[in-house]
C-alpha cells in the first residue's frame, strides 16, 4: 500500500517554455505549469469545459530532457507527488505553492 501514498499522475499540456534553474554547484532543475482538462455538463444539460494548472518541478537527470524536448503547449504525461513550500515575499507576506515533484515523464506527439 505504501505505493499508493502521494502519488499523483498527469496528462496535459505546458502552458509556458519551462524555466531552467542551474545552481552553482552545476545542478539544474526545471519548473513549468501544465493544464489538465476537465468537462462535464450542467444541470440544463450543457458541456462545460474547464482547465485546471499544476506547478510542476523537475530535479535530477530528467532535467535534460526537459530542456531539450519540452516545449510550450507540448502534450506530456507526469508522475511525481506533491509537495509544499512557502516562503516570505518582498512585503514580508508569507506565500505557500503547492507544487508536484516529477520523477517520471512521457512525451506524446511529434
Amino acid at each position: 500500500m505504501n505505493a499508493l501514498r502521494n502519488k499523483v499522475q498527469l496528462i496535459g499540456r505546458l502552458g509556458q517554455d519551462p524555466e531552467i534553474v542551474t545552481f552553482k554547484d552545476g545542478n539544474k532543475m526545471a519548473k513549468f505549469s501544465m493544464a489538465t482538462d476537465d468537462s462535464y455538463k450542467d444541470k440544463d444539460g450543457n458541456k462545460v469545459e474547464r482547465a485546471f494548472w499544476h506547478n510542476v518541478v523537475v530535479k535530477g537527470g530528467l532535467v535534460t530532457v526537459v530542456e531539450n524536448y519540452v516545449t510550450k503547449g507540448k502534450e506530456i504525461a507526469i508522475e511525481g507527488k506533491l509537495t509544499n513550500r512557502s516562503w516570505e515575499d518582498q512585503s514580508g507576506n508569507k506565500q505557500y505553492i503547492t507544487e508536484i515533484l516529477c520523477n517520471e515523464l512521457l512525451m506524446f506527439g511529434k
